[in-house]
């Protein structure tokens, strides 16, 4: 191998009259650079093989630029607003998540593949050898490398394969318009805009929409038998997991609630010994029922479900995040990633009944933060 220089160099004038092919010889020469190999991967032009390939190319670009239309169609006007099952529509509802993971999959594959197979079959597998050398680059070593880079673009005959280009450009450009999509669909609705009725994050299913209204803390059966929670039910240091019952609920009413991501608590009993060590939050002192204490089961960090309770430490876990909340410290964090208390849901039990009941919905936010939150 030689890697020899050139003991000459060009001036600017001779500089300006090279070839493009003279640039990327002297390129070479001055980067210590042999081809090896630099082969044609089409020496015959306009095989059926190489019409064959082109085609292939360009019908993942194609598919790419018809999947991210898709994806920005559904992602803006596909029926997102939930829908409880049994329902109208639910049929629609339950398909916009796969819909849009399909698509926007799609779309990504699509590019990866064809640019996959266009390096493949199309840009020449050359093989160089170059010696690394230290310094910057002047304006003959810019000229060359430009050249160069021109060159390659040249030899794997984008220039000449328009229907590999505009599939390119359709199936990319429709990509990135899916991806800004993603970021900016948040901003065609105002998600806080009705914050504060019902269904907005300043309420959840435990609130009382009606004066003297009973909202009783009813556990998840596997069928439609209704069974509510007595304190005697619950042994010393036991946690149960509970949600919103009215009375007037009906089959339909209640499997809208038990789905909505504010509604699981966490009742807990915690063991005499323990509940007489209990700081309460300041505010919260009468939240509490005895030694019977509940939280919302929504991790203050990402939402995820706080599903662990250690009786000896008297710890709630999150399991996603590690986040830990001490249950005799109002659900304050005390490990982990989260920074918040846990909400605590204000209890009693009903005299006439002898069942838990919620004496009003929580007074902040459950869950994760956001802009608007004043907790």
């Amino acid at each position: 191998m030689s890697n020899e220089k050139p003991e000459e160099l060009p001036s600017e004038e001779e500089l300006a009259q090279l070839s493009r092919d003279e640039l990327v010889r002297l390129g070479a020469k001055l980067d210590g650079v042999e081809l090896v190999e630099y082969p044609d991967p089409w020496p015959v032009k306009g095989t059926r093989a190489e019409k064959r390939a082109e085609r292939q190319v360009a019908f993942w670009f194609a598919l790419a630029g018809i999947a991210g239309l898709a994806f920005v169609v559904a992602f803006i006007w596909w029926p997102a607003k939930y829908v409880a099952p049994n329902e109208d529509g639910y049929f629609m509802y339950s398909l916009y998540t796969p819909v849009i993971g399909v698509t926007l999959g799609l779309a990504i594959l699509g590019i990866g593949i064809g640019v996959l197979n266009y390096t493949r079959k199309f840009i020449p597998h050359e093989i160089a050898v170059q010696q690394r050398h230290d310094g910057g680059s002047g304006e003959l070593d810019k000229a060359t490398i430009l050249a160069g880079l021109a060159d390659a673009g040249n030899r794997s005959t984008i220039a000449r394969r328009p229907m590999i280009k505009r599939s390119l450009g359709f199936g990319g450009g429709v990509l990135g318009l899916a991806l800004v999509a993603l970021p900016l669909g948040s901003l065609l609705r105002n998600p806080h805009a009705q914050s504060a009725n019902k269904d907005g994050l300043l309420h959840t299913p435990w609130q009382h929409t009606k004066k003297d209204e009973k909202v009783f803390l009813r556990r998840a059966t596997a069928n439609d038998e209704i069974s509510l929670v007595r304190p005697e039910d619950m042994d010393a240091g036991s946690m149960e997991t509970v949600f919103p019952y009215r009375e007037t609920d009906t089959h339909e009413d209640w499997a809208k609630t038990i789905l909505r991501g504010d509604s699981p608590v966490m009742l807990i009993r915690l063991r005499p010994q323990d509940g007489a060590r209990v700081i309460q939050h300041q505010g919260q002192e009468d939240y509490h029922y005895g030694d019977y204490y509940a939280y919302t089961k929504i991790c203050s960090h990402l939402g995820c479900p706080t599903s662990l309770y250690e009786q000896r430490t008297n710890r709630i876990l999150c399991p996603c995040h590690q986040s830990q909340f001490d249950a005799l410290q109002y659900a304050k964090p005390v490990f982990g990633p989260a920074t918040r208390k846990l909400a605590q849901l204000p209890i009693t039990v009903d005299e006439e009944t002898g069942y838990f009941i919620s004496t009003s919905d929580f007074n902040e936010p459950v869950g994760p933060a956001y802009w608007e939150r004043r907790s």
